[in-house]
């Protein structure tokens, strides 16, 4: 009978959990629906994001543009010039080392700044992995996104890209780390013979 009682009540506490997590994630979505980005946050990794996003830049002109580990530092100014927008407008940001940490780099940086709201430009293929980490690393400090896919000629990533990036995203907010940090030190690590 222990057993039996055991195993109600972490099913009970799971329930409680999902529900609870559900509620939230609910009443998140919802609310961001009621405040309007302020900034636009550009995923490196294809200079038609850049192009894009200088492009949206000169249709928003209340709009700061992030990008994260884009293309080198003359390419994107010149975009963005060609584009006619001011340069004060544009936060070139190479700290980033994956899709991970192109959030975890810069989503301290948008809360001290009090942006509570992005557009989040990336590729189609890459928008369902960008949107996992989003909604955990991005909500972790209340920030909402609307994502704004850039149109390309590729396949959707597996999911289990998504998958993995998620839980690499939660360990980040539990931690700190995104575990990027252990794949640099294995690298260093000397060869078993």
């Amino acid at each position: 009978m222990p057993k039996v009682r055991r195993k109600r009540s972490r099913l009970t506490l799971a329930s409680v959990l999902l529900l609870a997590t559900g509620l939230w994630l609910g009443q998140w979505h919802v609310s961001s629906r009621l405040v309007s980005p302020t900034a636009a946050l550009v995923l490196g990794g294809d200079a038609k994001r850049e192009e894009f996003a200088a492009q949206f830049a000169t249709e928003n002109p209340e709009l700061e543009v992030w990008i994260s580990s884009g293309a080198n530092p003359e390419y994107s100014t010149w975009v963005f010039q060609e584009s006619q927008v001011s340069l004060d407008r544009l936060h070139l940001d190479y700290r980033a080392v994956d899709t991970v940490t192109n959030f975890t780099t810069l989503v301290d940086d948008f809360e001290r700044l009090g942006i509570q709201s992005v557009y989040l430009i990336t590729s189609d293929y890459h928008m369902r992995r960008a949107n996992t980490i989003a909604a955990i690393v991005l909500g972790s400090r209340g920030i909402h996104y609307k994502s704004l896919p850039v149109a390309s000629e590729r396949p959707p990533e597996p999911l289990l890209r998504s998958l993995r990036d998620g839980g690499r995203s939660i360990l980040w907010v539990f931690t700190g780390k995104t575990g990027s940090e252990l794949a640099q030190l294995s690298s260093k690590l000397p060869a078993h013979p």
